[in-house]
């Protein structure tokens, strides 16, 4: 078994600070079309975030968080999802690395696999392939034509420790990070039958990649 993890802590300063997770991407914001296929496999599942654990815990605060409750409320109450549980970042300022180490910190279970907020088309194929190949390994981490992606990955939670140092240094780039571990590269031809049309691994850090991944959403599969 292994733990979900939703890292929504980012500033998205690209697209003036929006919250990327609530962005519609088809019929539905980025958050739920991920909750949806990550409700299928695991029974836990967290969302990490400084502005969202804020907004869960504070149901009076100012327009900016009550939107906020909002979309987490959508994304598991609404929905009737009771294995959502949100965190909030244990070491402010930390960025994404700070991020992953909380998912590591607070996961019930030795696997983590993390997810960024603001990848619309993972799907459960994929999920279960990438918790198989990471099961043995203190990470896997999938690669395509763009490079690794580290924010959608599988990490054993016995490397928190060596984060934690690296945080407390001030060292918080992810891929240095990395080198210090063991880690089972999935190259672009072991993920080409989970990838059929190049947007698996789609992030919106952008305007032009957000109209590239409604449009996309609109587009009907290639055939098998």
């Amino acid at each position: 078994m292994w733990t979900a993890a939703i890292l929504a802590g980012g500033q998205a300063r690209r697209l003036g600070g929006r919250d990327k997770s609530a962005l519609r991407v088809g019929a539905d914001s980025i958050l739920d079309r991920q909750l949806a296929v990550l409700g299928t496999l695991t029974p836990h599942i967290l969302i990490v975030g400084s502005a969202y654990a804020k907004a869960s815990a504070d149901k009076s605060a100012d327009a900016k968080a009550s939107a906020d409750t909002s979309a987490v409320a959508r994304a598991s109450a609404d929905k009737g999802r009771t294995n959502v549980r949100v965190v909030e970042d244990r070491i402010a300022g930390a960025g994404a690395l700070g991020g992953l180490y909380t998912a590591l910190i607070d996961a019930p279970t030795e696997q983590v696999l993390v997810i960024a907020c603001d990848m619309p088309f993972i799907s459960a194929p994929f999920l279960t392939a990438l918790a198989r190949l990471g099961a043995g390994v203190e990470a896997a981490i999938p690669r395509d034509g763009h490079g690794p992606h580290p924010l959608c990955a599988s990490y054993q939670r016995r490397v928190a420790p060596r984060l934690k140092t690296r945080i407390d240094a001030g060292m918080l780039r992810i891929a240095d990070a990395l080198r210090e571990l063991e880690v089972r590269d999935i190259g672009p031809d072991e993920l080409t039958p989970f990838d059929p049309d190049g947007r698996l691994l789609l992030n919106v850090n952008t305007p032009a990649d957000y109209e590239r991944a409604r449009r996309a959403a609109d587009e009907p599969p290639p055939p098998a």
